[in-house]
């Protein structure tokens, strides 16, 4: 049966199986709201269910980059799909907002169904990290315009706020104390610099052991998942009042943290307040990329930066340990406009 398209370089069968091998891992990710719909046309959630006086929709949605690129290189697939979710979920998460559901879009040259369960796996990972339902997706298969063992991975997530609750950057002021948690490296923004840097200008061994990074594997280490943010911060809702968030993604510092405060107000944080991942000093050493470009470009170890009032910092500190979640005193609001660092 469809001999013919399948000559074309389109596998039914394969996609089918793919279907029957993801079923178990979407269970996983079941919250009160989710229905039941894998297969349907479209993915169903009961926003009454949720418990929402006044709701506010939150929506996200991005990819996950040239990072793709060493999940070929190392033939790793089963986390890549946590940085999908999590570049997602950490962008709604800002506005106070709790992840619902997520839907995956998987683009593929040809259909290998054990990579699609890899790259499902993870996102369903991913969703259960976040407490939100894997409801949908879509696998495409394209052959001609992916590489037969290529494939693009997007995701889109809606998350939802009771309107009171809803957090924008007027909240936000001079004297606010920042709170910076810890990323786990790189996570899935900057890599088209890294590889430049590291693959095309130094040929470095990406299954190659080095003692800067542990002793790890270097195409591991720049693998590891962009950490999801989602359980430690609800945490904090409603026992806290928090003042802005930010996700630290492209853009490092100097794009990202700007996003979170009204017009005229600025920052200045402290760099030896929070441990720096040995990659970051590990790309450095190997390039002519600038302190300043650094922070212009990563996360260099903060992946999350609250802020608030400095009598609640202790306390949102208290609550994130009663998550096991690391936190740091990074620095404060000013008046200066500026993103200011300094040691």
């Amino acid at each position: 049966m469809a001999d013919q398209y399948k000559a074309a370089g389109v596998d039914l069968e394969a996609g089918y199986d793919s279907v029957r091998r993801i079923k178990s891992h979407v269970a996983r990710t079941t919250v009160p709201g989710a229905m039941a719909s894998i297969g349907a046309f479209g993915g169903m959630f009961d926003l009454k269910a949720a418990g929402l006086n006044d709701p506010v929709l939150v929506s996200g949605t991005d990819g996950v980059g040239t990072k793709l690129m060493m999940a070929f290189e190392m033939d790793r697939h089963d986390t890549i799909g946590i940085d999908a979710v999590a570049m997602c979920v950490n962008d709604v998460l800002v506005q106070q907002a709790a992840p619902l559901f997520f839907l995956d879009y998987i683009a593929v040259g040809k259909n290998h169904p054990e990579v699609i369960e890899a790259i499902v796996k993870g996102v369903a990972d991913g969703c259960v990290l976040s407490d939100c339902a894997l409801i949908g997706g879509e696998t495409a298969e394209m052959p001609d315009m992916y590489d037969v063992h290529h494939y693009d991975l997007a995701g889109f997530c809606v998350g939802a706020v009771d309107r009171a609750n809803l957090l924008t950057n007027e909240n936000v002021k001079s004297g606010d104390v920042l709170i910076g948690l810890p990323s786990s490296g790189v996570h899935s923004n900057g890599f088209s610099l890294v590889r430049k840097v590291l693959f095309k200008d130094n040929h470095c061994d990406p299954h190659a052991t080095f003692e800067e990074l542990g002793g790890k594997r270097l195409g591991d280490v720049l693998l590891e998942p962009t950490v999801i943010y989602v359980k430690p911060v609800k945490h904090l809702f409603g026992k806290v009042n928090l003042h802005g968030m930010a996700h630290i993604t492209g853009g490092g510092f100097f794009e990202n943290i700007p996003r979170m405060l009204p017009e005229g107000l600025g920052v200045s944080i402290d760099l030896d307040s929070f441990p720096r991942p040995a990659i970051f000093d590990f790309i450095q050493k190997r390039s002519n990329v600038t302190e300043h470009e650094m922070y212009n470009v990563f996360n260099m170890g903060i992946g999350f930066v609250i802020a608030v009032d400095p009598a609640d910092a202790d306390h949102v500190q208290a609550l994130l340990k009663e998550m096991n979640q690391e936190s740091y005193k990074i620095g404060v609001v000013t008046d200066s406009g500026e993103v200011e660092l300094h040691r």
